[in-house]
This record gives C-alpha cells, structure tokens and sequence, in this order.
C-alpha cells in the first residue's frame, strides 16, 4: 500500500485545478469503512510530508495550511510546483 502513489494517481487523473479529499485516498487503499477510516491519520502524514518538499498544496477552504496543522478539520490535497507531470 503506497499512499503517497495514491494521492498522486488520484491527482493525476483530475483537472489541474481540481483537489480530492483525504478520504478519497484511504478509500482508494481500502474497501471497508474500518480500514480506510484506520487509515486516516497515515494518509493525512503523507500528504504533510509531500506538500513539505512541494509535491501537492493542503487547502482548507480557501487558505493554504502548512503541512503542520493538518492534523485535524477538513482539508484538500491540491497538486503543487514539484507535481509530477505526466
């Protein structure tokens, strides 16, 4: 299981512009509701470390979080600069 090849996958099939949800990532990974719902805060540390070296933009409503202070409320994955281009 490789979240950060999700979030990416995920992305790449979307508009540029368009953002998925963390919990498309995790549902993705797992079919049941107890495991991708386990797989939650794995999922959100990914995406905190790949928004760190620029690969994607964590959004919270219009405003850009860092990559700290996603741990908790609702949060977007966007691509960012060091998205990989297909």
């Amino acid at each position: 299981m490789d979240i950060a090849a999700s979030i990416t996958d995920l992305l790449s099939r979307r508009s540029s512009e368009a953002s998925i949800c963390p919990s498309d990532v995790a549902r993705a990974l797992a079919d049941d509701e107890t495991t991708w719902r386990a797989l939650m805060p794995s999922v959100r540390e990914v995406a905190a470390e790949l928004a760190r070296h620029g690969v994607i933009i964590v959004t919270q409503g219009k405003s850009t979080l860092d990559p700290a202070d996603i741990e908790h409320g609702p949060i977007r994955l966007r691509r960012g600069e060091r998205f990989p281009h297909s």
